[in-house]
């Protein structure tokens, strides 16, 4: 009976240990309409919360998943939890250099220099040096792909003028975009208490980076850079790993956990995830592939997320 199939202490027995695809194959050949509906979004709850339960542990992380085309929440867990969001303010730190693209007060071959401030930045960094030069369109890779905090400085003094002046115009933007749990405090997401965000804000973030900057989204899936006989890798693991994975954004800060925002779009439907306070870059790049898988099965439980802006589509094409 299909009640017997729905029974929550059946369903969990068969979630743990079962993969995703796995799960959600038994469901899709076995149920059909309202009841698969509700099978699937049991199930959903059930896989994001599967290590915890076979542990025996409560999760600590903050989880969202969001559908971007009408903004929708699929599943949330603690979003509304304040956390420290380590490079994940990057996000920020581009979206107003890409304001800025826009707004022609930047070009992406203006040469930007550095100033001893930026170079003592720590890790991740690209070892930059006072009085070196580097274009934007170079930054801004080195931020999308490196997450070097080096240049995340240098892009914020050029912007700002200062980067504790530049955090400012950080957490205006982010009341603009209704992130209302979020401060800035620097560029980089290097450890401060006065950096703070939710995994709900980040989603926001997410979303107006894709809508509002579609032109320079593809920055973030740019699989690794140059820089003088290196090469440096996307800190995204899951680009070329998950179905129809894009980007966006890791974060990693003792203070913070590991931190993803990560979006994919597959037969024209974009879902975004953001995981916050892993405990394991493995972990939470598991987490967020179970939820993005999740996310292009499920219906909506609740809506949380409103962005002021309609959708666009994502652009594939980088100046």
């Amino acid at each position: 009976m299909i009640t017997d199939m729905i029974n929550m202490g059946r369903l969990r027995e068969t979630a743990i240990g079962l993969s995703p695809a796995s799960l959600l194959g038994r469901i899709n050949s076995n149920l059909h309409g309202a009841a698969h509906a509700m099978a699937v979004s049991v199930a959903f709850i059930l896989l994001s919360a599967s290590s915890a339960y076979a542990s025996g542990k409560v999760a600590s992380v903050s989880e969202v998943v969001i559908d971007a085309a009408d903004s929708t929440t699929l599943f949330a867990r603690d979003a509304d939890v304040i956390r420290a969001p380590a490079s994940l303010t990057k996000m920020m730190t581009l979206f107003l250099v890409f304001d800025a693209l826009d707004d022609n007060v930047l070009g992406l071959d203006d040469l930007l220099p550095v100033s001893r401030h930026a170079a003592n930045q720590q890790p991740s960094r690209l070892g930059l040096k006072p009085g070196q030069a580097l274009k934007v369109r170079a930054a801004i890779r080195a931020v999308a792909v490196n997450s070097a905090n080096d240049v995340a400085v240098v892009l914020a003094e050029r912007l700002g003028r200062s980067e504790k002046a530049f955090a400012v115009q950080m957490t205006r933007k982010a009341r603009q975009l209704g992130m209302r749990r979020t401060k800035f405090a620097n560029a980089t997401g290097l450890t401060d208490p006065e950096n703070r965000t939710t995994a709900h804000d980040i989603g926001l973030l997410s979303l107006a980076l894709i809508r509002r900057h579609a032109h320079y989204y593809p920055y973030f899936n740019t699989r690794s850079i140059r820089w003088n006989d290196r090469v440096l890798p996307n800190h995204n693991h899951l680009l070329g790993r998950v179905p129809g994975l894009d980007g966006i954004k890791t974060g990693y800060t003792a203070d913070a956990g590991y931190n993803l925002a990560a979006s994919a779009r597959r037969k024209g439907k974009r879902v975004i995830a953001v995981v916050m306070g892993e405990r394991s870059a493995a972990k939470r790049d598991v987490r967020v592939s179970n939820l993005l898988e999740n996310g292009f099965v499920s219906k909506p439980t609740h809506s949380r997320i409103q962005p002021k802006t309609k959708p666009t589509n994502v652009q594939k094409s980088i100046h």
